[in-house]
């Protein structure tokens, strides 16, 4: 019977956001290239995309040999667990991917093993180079490939693993479920022997599991994870994001973006920075404060930091958007005066604002860059964003996956709090949306 290793990865740049996915077949025994596949697929989030790879792996390992024995390897925690069983899937979007995956071979012919993204590098570049044909409007090429294999990790597939201690061991218990793939015969008996050997070396992690169950539950409590559930991924990056306080031109609902007049704080938003400095000093979990260099902004920062004893970080990148010629009008002027640009503008994030003003997905893609460039400088902390209405509502929407037209759906007051928590997994989890109670 043959025997393969599958590899796959899936990644998006904004997640969701422009994404692609990779796969590799590989000769357990030699660590041979026999397959790639990658494919640009537009915008999705990456345990979509994770999906869509494994789905790519698994039928290129069909085509190979529709009987062979399949050891799936993918660095997404998500889609290993939810394979083996082990995870519920409930989230609507992952369901029918999951079906798809599991309807390519029969299940007592794949098992799953997650691994450290350092040992997937062969299918992420594999997906990175989707996403980057995906940029230039082409799909990926196989002649184009350059995902040199990892011969090290190729050589440890092949390499016999030392024998198992306790069963509880999932490292020693993965490696022998490894072994027992490599070793096999030809015969069904000894195949169904390997899958018999895998559970029950993974008995421990099913115990695991149905501790905890109450937590998958969709009316329990919420435990780390992009869906409320899954492992604990540690201490998430938070961002609380804080809408600046009121201008004079706030009660007059007037565009004011960062091509306008910078206004100040207006005595009305001073006393809201004031109450909101007075909140998160009584929550006291703030530890870095980031402001956008706008005037309004930067003030109810400082208010904020003069309170809990912090400095201010300015970051370009929070900037609101600007809104060209329709800055200081108010929606009824633009809408007079610019009918068919103002149209454009809700029928299209591509849009931008009359005379130069920038776009939605312009400012997602700042906006997004931004998000990760903190994340990065940030892991495991609180970090209070200073900002406007669209950056928050852009950083709300892109955690929650919803669409773009998802921005005129969203309310956000003067000086309001909101809040989104990032995993280690890439995924994220919105904790809080427009709270204005320390205003009243």
């Amino acid at each position: 019977m043959p025997r393969f290793v599958v590899e796959a990865d899936g990644g998006s740049r904004g997640n969701p956001g422009p994404a692609g996915y990779g796969a590799v077949v590989l000769d357990p025994a030699t660590g041979e290239t026999l397959a790639e596949r990658a494919e640009y697929i537009g915008v999705a989030t990456n345990n979509v995309a994770e999906y869509k790879g494994l789905i790519a792996g698994l039928a290129a390992a069909r085509e190979l040999a529709s009987d062979a024995q399949i050891l799936v390897r993918m660095d997404s925690k998500l889609v290993v667990e939810q394979m083996s069983g082990r995870w519920k899937i409930k989230h609507p979007d992952m369901k029918p991917l999951a079906a798809e995956a599991a309807r390519i071979l029969p299940r007592a012919q794949v098992t799953y093993e997650w691994i450290p993204r350092e040992q997937n590098k062969h299918a992420d570049r594999l997906a990175n180079e989707a996403m980057d044909a995906g940029k230039r409007g082409k799909q990926w090429e196989p002649s184009a490939s350059t995902a040199a294999l990892d011969h090290g990790a190729a050589r440890a597939l092949a390499t016999p693993p030392a024998p198992v201690g306790l069963p509880g061991d999932a490292a020693k218990g993965a490696a022998a479920v490894r072994a027992a793939l490599v070793t096999a015969s030809a015969s069904a008996a000894k195949a169904t022997a390997a899958q018999e050997l895998a559970d029950t070396l993974f008995a421990d992690a099913e115990a695991l599991t149905e501790a905890i169950e109450p937590c998958l539950d969709a009316d329990a409590p919420a435990v780390a994870g992009s869906h409320g559930w899954g492992p604990d991924m540690g201490a998430p990056a938070t961002f609380v994001l804080l809408r600046h306080g009121e201008t004079a031109l706030t009660p007059q609902k007037r565009f004011s973006g960062s091509g306008g007049s910078d206004p100040e704080l207006s005595p009305a938003g001073l006393r809201q920075a004031a109450a909101v400095a007075e909140a998160l000093a009584a929550r006291g979990t703030v530890q870095t404060i980031i402001s956008s260099p706008l005037r309004r902004c930067r003030e109810t920062a400082q208010a904020v930091a003069d309170r809990l004893g912090l400095t201010v970080t300015v970051e370009e990148g929070l900037r609101e958007v600007d809104f060209g010629a329709w800055e200081g009008l108010t929606f009824a002027e633009v809408q007079q005066r610019f009918p068919d640009d103002l149209q454009a503008w809700l029928d299209s994030p591509k849009a931008a604002p009359t005379g130069g003003g920038e776009s939605f997905l312009s400012a997602t893609r700042r906006i997004s860059a931004t998000r990760d460039r903190l994340l990065s400088a940030h892991a495991g902390r609180t970090v209070l964003l200073v900002t406007h209405v669209t950056p928050v509502k852009i950083l709300v929407r892109l955690a929650l996956g919803a669409p773009p037209e998802a921005l005129f759906r969203m309310e956000l007051s003067a000086a309001s709090l909101s809040a989104v928590a990032y995993y280690a997994d890439g995924n994220a989890s919105v904790r809080l949306l427009n709270d204005t109670s320390h205003l009243r």
